[in-house]
């Protein structure tokens, strides 16, 4: 995954538009996933293309809408996530600029109903805070892909531990601790963190925090 480790990062600072353009950096692409940043400049569009599997679109920052020739449209702001239709011609346009990831799984992937085509969302909605327990989704489940989410009340954690892939974390609510190769991290909504394959971490709750893990499998 083409992204540093073990630091506090964030998408969209990282990421930033340029005057007229759309630019796309891909980070990951192999066995059939592949999770692509996206900046598209104000005034700007990609125009429409049909794809034969599903896409995830998660809004780092801005307005976007998300368009198709007979003229459906759907709108999405800072934070909010859609699954696009397959088969159809789509296409992506911004007013204001906008930065956003894709992640293009396979067509046969195992995702969770609550994932909606053409519904737009908010992952950090999906699942409720519980008094004194860590609330766990799992969106994505496959042999060598997972996307979860997670809430964490106040005053819980993961203890330390390691993953056989690499893992990118979207913070999505309140404030997080992530310890990591002996440092530890804070971390807020809409940064994030990577961790290498077999990196020892650990992740506590600063009050109440929502985060999403895509964890790659080798």
């Amino acid at each position: 995954m083409k992204e540093k480790t073990g630091q506090i990062f964030s998408i969209t600072k990282d990421n930033p538009t340029v005057a007229g353009c759309t630019v796309s950096k891909s980070i990951y692409r192999a066995k059939g996933y592949d999770f692509t940043y996206f900046s598209l400049a104000e005034y700007t569009d990609i125009s429409a293309e049909t794809y034969e599997y599903p896409k995830i679109c998660i809004v780092n920052s801005g307005k976007m809408e998300v368009y198709t020739s007979d003229n459906e449209v759907w709108k999405l702001s800072t934070d909010e996530s859609i699954v696009l239709p397959m088969g159809k011609p789509l296409g992506m346009r911004t007013e204001t600029g906008c930065i956003y990831t894709e992640i293009a799984i396979r067509k046969e992937s195992n995702m969770n109903k609550v994932l909606e085509t053409g519904k737009v969302l908010k992952l950090a909605d999906l699942l409720p805070y519980q008094e004194g327990r860590i609330v766990n989704m799992d969106l994505i489940n496959d042999e060598k892909l997972k996307f979860v989410i997670m809430s964490f009340d106040e005053g819980t954690g993961l203890s330390e531990h390691s993953a056989p892939g690499e893992a990118l974390i979207f913070a999505l609510d309140g404030n997080g601790i992530i310890g990591y190769e002996g440092k530890e991290h804070h971390i807020k909504a809409g940064e994030n963190f990577k961790f290498a394959k077999n990196g020892k971490h650990y992740v506590k709750a600063d009050g109440k925090f929502k985060m999403a893990l895509l964890l790659t499998l080798e």
